[in-house]
């Protein structure tokens, strides 16, 4: 699989689309294995770096902390919960259709399976 180079990257950490010999590479990224804990690091780097200003407030250090928690958490919560729409918007900008990819991974199949023979109403 090609991997984008380091402008390419950093044009599409950023929003950009990266071209079309690259979207084997952004199916990966966007639904492979570690793609939520990539996908909070780009909301999350930039955001940690615009805290750490906090701590130039005038003041007890615990004040400033509390501050980057009543923004972080929210943050944390919304982006958490809007995963799948900004993948499926992502896919889109690439060109994939994300209803193409399957949304429930085998073993919640199974055991969907497991539990309609185990407590199936006659």
């Amino acid at each position: 699989m090609k991997t984008p180079t380091f402008r390419q990257r950093l044009r599409y950490d950023a929003g950009g689309v990266l071209p079309e010999d690259l979207r084997d590479w952004v199916l990966h990224d966007l639904t492979g294995r570690g793609s939520t804990p990539r996908y909070l690091a780009r909301f999350l780097v930039p955001l940690v770096a615009v805290l750490l200003l906090f701590l130039l407030f005038p003041g007890p250090n615990w004040i400033a902390a509390l501050m980057m928690l009543l923004i972080i958490i929210p943050v944390v919560y919304f982006a958490s919960g809007l995963h799948l729409v900004y993948r499926a918007f992502r896919l889109g900008q690439h060109g994939i259709d994300a209803a193409s990819i399957p949304r429930a991974t085998p073993s919640a199949k199974r055991d969907r399976k497991t539990y309609e023979a185990n407590y199936r109403h006659p």
